[in-house]
């Protein structure tokens, strides 16, 4: 035996020298790694028996590392002084270890992150901290979710509950800062925004954090993040619970700190439990499994036998865990493919005053970018679920469960995930195997319990008590001060847009105190523009009047609910119809009655085309066939005609013709009583087309957006444009006219006109509206006074108050509103008709069709062929040929014999039948009705 084992190992060495020699080279007794933890935090005691958790069922495992030891170097590192922990993470570094565990800390995982890159020593972390890119610094392996993912997740809360604002309040360090600068991003690309940022220092005293959380109570924002550490975070929750900021009215949502330290301590002192009801917190989700189960089930002596018996795991554990795992793996593939462990001195880096730091100790892992290579390919299920890196170097498919802290415990009320981005009460894990629905529509959260022990959603804001006045900028208008003026007397501002403004504020279910800032002189209509302008630089916090909601005002500024509807109309000066003695030919345009009357001639024609044949009454002299023809054509107009139509063609061409005749007849009927009786206005505008293709001037308000509308989107000339201030300067312009240095039209807006035209009757509006807009007021980009005002506006409407008030400031003067609106006295036109005309058309060319191709057919079955040979040219014969055929088509039709009368006489009653001659038994009989003769076909 001994003998064949040693001529296998000859013949192997032979032929694989150097992967034996590899193999047995590269894998040495022992391999060190290190891990910088903070062991008198939750995190870092969860992490530290989570890591010799994992060395230990790594050297108990004989599939691994394949009879190499591993063994960790554990070093405690202060995260408050950033000096001490760099002078340690220096000191550890001078120890030859393959791999490191940690830190935990951003601020010193910076710092570790420039030496690992210089050293070449892979960095197994799981610091959060979004800045720590494996792009500055190869030799960062995140292990643990980023913050970039648990802020989008945060985001993804508050767009869910439709908040806009929120208060951060963070630590004041590269940890806190980072993280909320990626909060704001992820709330930026969901429309929302923080409002403002509380930072602090580790080291802050209770007196800086009251006034820190007072502060905060005087923002706008009820939506409070809370992104620390587990120590300040639970001072900040005492605090703000004994000043009564954990009741109803406020949110807060702390980031995963919280879920960490209420996971990880068994026994939480019932005054912090009580101090944080309703609050929502995430946790990195940690699917279901059995390497999780029995990881939680030795946990408790695994606690106890390395000395933090007082914790349980947490999410960091398992990724702790995992992380230790990782690396071993790596190393067994490493080892593997010939990869060994030496380190070289770094000739740069030396003590020159030889102190006690010992640079020139510090080596580099001449193979450590293999093994990075190694680590950043491992694929494997473990306790924290699939452990792959994507190309940027996180954990694929992070994700969340958002927890609601109750009572003693927490409830899971969903979860989000990067895969959907969405949040969903489905765990992650069993979506992965699906497309992805990314679907706003599909996102549900559990009910929550927010503080103050409510099920009903907070709003997310509110006026504090101390808040500033609201600067509200008001027009100061010129003409129409029925709107919105400024009173001269007492120096408020008055009017509709003020009423419907102040009403609306009352209704909201807080007190919001403001100030009227005028805009504007007063001698003449300010520009509209420039006021939402000054509400997007923040000089006003709001402006309210007579505002147009146009597209350029809604890019940057949020409007309420329109309180009234308007759009541009044109107004131009009319002059009474009178009528006339020729009043009965108004109602048809020239054209109209010529077409008309054609088609009666035509429809005459075709009628005694199919009847000439077969019908009496449409046969005779020519005299007399031409006074029938046009006879029967009119007389259909009154439905008169006395001739019978005896073939099926000519009767389905008299009903279409009759259907057009009624159809004509009545609006004939209605457009001449209208004419008659109705008050007719005329004007030489008659809509928008009219205003582009006349070259005189156009007047507009000062101040109004239709001065752009019209340049921009009409394209008329702005040199036509003539700006008017008031409604005298309306009035006199119209009545000059364009001839006399006035204008041929003014285009304004609804509410304007119609005040106008309440006093100046001589000027109607001319055409519809050709704009659809309205009146809102104007907010600050994501202002949340934007939707309540909305919402009571709606409510305005809705009990009256708002058409209240439109009457009390709007209503008519001496001209009502039938002379406001311009009645258009347009004749009917062909164009109205021409479907009918058509139809009708269409109804004769095809019965003719039909009527000569039964003619063509029957002439060549009867006519004998001309069988004698004639000397006669081609074009004589086919005139001779026509004249036969139209010969034979002016032949009255031959009586048609009744071949069946023989056999049917015996069969029929007693009625003498010899009274009647044959020629009389095919024609019909026309009996007599009411006096006149009806023609009823046999």
């Amino acid at each position: 035996m001994k003998i064949t084992f040693i001529t296998l190992y000859v013949f192997f060495l032979f032929l694989f020298p150097n992967g034996i020699c590899k193999s047995l080279a590269a894998r040495p007794s022992v391999v060190y790694i290190g891990s910088m933890l903070r062991f008198n935090s939750t995190i870092g005691g969860v992490s530290a028996v989570a890591t010799q958790a994992a060395v230990e069922d790594i050297n108990s495992d004989p599939t691994v590392l394949n009879g190499t030891t591993l063994k960790v170097d554990m070093r405690d590192t202060n995260c408050d002084d950033g000096f001490l922990g760099m002078v340690q993470a220096l000191q550890f570094m001078e120890t030859d270890v393959i791999a490191i565990i940690g830190p935990q800390c951003s601020t010193i995982a910076h710092i570790t992150s420039f030496i690992a890159n210089e050293l070449q020593v892979p960095l197994m972390s799981f610091a959060s901290d979004a800045t720590l890119s494996s792009i500055q610094f190869p030799f960062f392996v995140r292990t643990a979710p980023s913050d970039l993912y648990q802020m989008a997740a945060l985001a993804a809360v508050v767009d869910y509950y439709q908040w806009k604002i929120v208060t951060a309040i963070y630590l004041d360090d590269d940890y806190g800062r980072n993280g909320i600068a990626a909060l704001d991003d992820a709330l930026t690309a969901r429309r929302c925004k923080i409002s403002y940022k509380a930072g602090f220092p580790s080291n802050a005293r209770k007196s800086e954090l009251l006034n820190l959380l007072v502060t905060v109570s005087n923002m706008e924002s009820r939506v409070i993040i809370l992104h620390t550490g587990a120590g300040p975070g639970l001072r900040l929750f005492s605090l703000a619970n004994q000043l009564n900021m954990m009741g109803n009215g406020y949110v807060w949502i702390a980031t995963d700190w919280l879920s960490a330290y209420l996971d990880a301590n068994s026994s939480v002192p019932a005054e912090t439990i009580n101090a944080m009801q309703g609050v929502l917190t995430l946790r990195p989700h940690i699917p279901n499994s059995k390497m999780k189960s029995n990881l939680i089930s030795k946990w408790s002596s695994l606690s106890k036998k390395y000395g933090h018996s007082d914790l349980r795991i947490s999410a960091y554990g398992f990724y702790v865990y995992d992380s230790v795992w990782t690396v071993a793996r790596a190393l067994d593939t490493f080892f593997d493919d010939g990869g060994r462990i030496s380190f070289t001195n770094d000739t740069r880096l030396h003590d020159e005053t030889g102190g006690t730091l010992h640079l020139e100790a510090m080596s580099i892992f001449d193979m450590g970018k293999e093994l990075l290579g190694k680590i950043r390919n491992v694929n494997f299920t473990g306790t924290s679920g699939h452990v792959q890196f994507d190309v940027a170097g996180d954990l694929i498919h992070p994700a969340y469960d958002v927890i609601n802290i109750i009572g003693n415990g927490v409830r899971t009320v969903g979860f989000w995930s990067n895969y959907t981005q969405l949040l969903s009460t489905i765990p992650p894990e069993n979506l992965y195997s699906k497309p992805p629905n990314m679907s706003l529509a599909n996102q549900h959260l559990y009910d929550v319990i927010w503080p103050g022990e409510t099920s009903q959603k907070p709003r997310g804001w509110a006026f504090p008590s101390n808040a500033k006045e609201l600067k509200i900028g008001v027009p100061n208008r010129f003409s129409f001060k029925e709107f919105v003026s400024k009173d001269n007397s007492t120096g408020s501002m008055k009017g509709y847009c003020v009423d419907v403004f102040t009403q609306a504020l009352a209704l909201l279910p807080y007190p919001a105190t403001y100030k009227f800032i005028p805009f504007g002189s007063g001698n003449e209509n300010p520009h509209y523009d420039k006021l939402v302008q000054m509400v997007e630089a923040n000089e006003f916090d709001a402006a309210i009047g007579d505002i147009a909601i146009t597209m350029n005002r809604t890019q940057i500024t949020d409007f309420t609910q329109p309180f009234i509807e308007t759009g541009l109309v044109i107004v131009a000066p009319v002059k009474k119809h009178i009528t006339n003695s020729w009043a009965f030919l108004q109602p048809f345009t020239l054209e109209m009655w010529c077409v008309t009357g054609l088609f009666f001639l035509i429809v005459g024609v075709v009628v005694w085309v199919l009847e000439h044949r077969i019908n009496d009454e449409f046969r005779g002299s020519p005299r007399q066939q031409i006074i029938t023809i046009f006879w029967f054509s009119f007389s259909t107009l009154f439905f008169a005609h006395r001739e019978n139509t005896m073939s099926s063609l000519g009767r389905g061409v008299l009903i279409i013709w009759l259907f057009v005749v009624l159809i004509i007849q009545s609006s004939y009927t209605a457009s001449l009583t209208s004419i008659l009786t109705v008050q007719q206005l005329e004007t030489n505008v008659k809509g928008l087309d009219d205003l582009k293709s006349s070259d005189d001037p156009i007047g507009f308000q000062v101040g109004s957006f239709a001065e752009e509308y019209m340049v921009k989107e009409l394209n008329i000339s702005r040199s036509r444009l003539k700006a008017l201030g008031s409604p005298e300067e309306y009035a006199e312009n119209l009545k000059l006219g364009p001839k006399k240095g006035g204008v041929m039209a003014i285009v304004d807006e609804r509410p304007y006109v119609e005040l106008f035209l309440s006093t100046y009757c001589k000027i109607a509006v001319a055409g519809p509206d050709f704009t659809s807009r309205g009146w809102g007021f104007a907010f600050p980009r994501d202002s949340p006074l934007q939707v309540d005002l909305s919402t009571a506006i709606l409510s305005l409407s809705e009990n009256g108050e708002l058409q209240r008030i439109h009457d009390k400031w709007l209503k008519t003067g001496e001209c009502t509103a039938e002379n406001t609106e311009f009645v258009d006295s347009s004749q009917l036109r062909l164009e109205s008709f021409r479907g009918l005309f058509l139809i009708c058309g269409v109804a004769c060319v095809l019965a003719l069709l039909i009527y000569f191709g039964i003619m063509l057919r029957r002439y060549l079955r009867h006519e004998p062929p001309d069988t004698a040979v004639s000397s006669e040219p081609g074009s004589s014969k086919s005139r001779r040929s026509l004249k036969k055929f139209l010969s034979f088509v002016d032949d009255k039709e031959p009586p048609k014999k009744k071949r069946s009368l023989s056999r049917s006489r015996s069969s029929l009653p007693t009625t003498p039948m010899s009274n009647f001659s044959g020629l009389d038994m095919e024609r019909p009989v026309r009996p007599v009705r009411n006096g006149s003769v009806i023609d009823i076909e046999n």
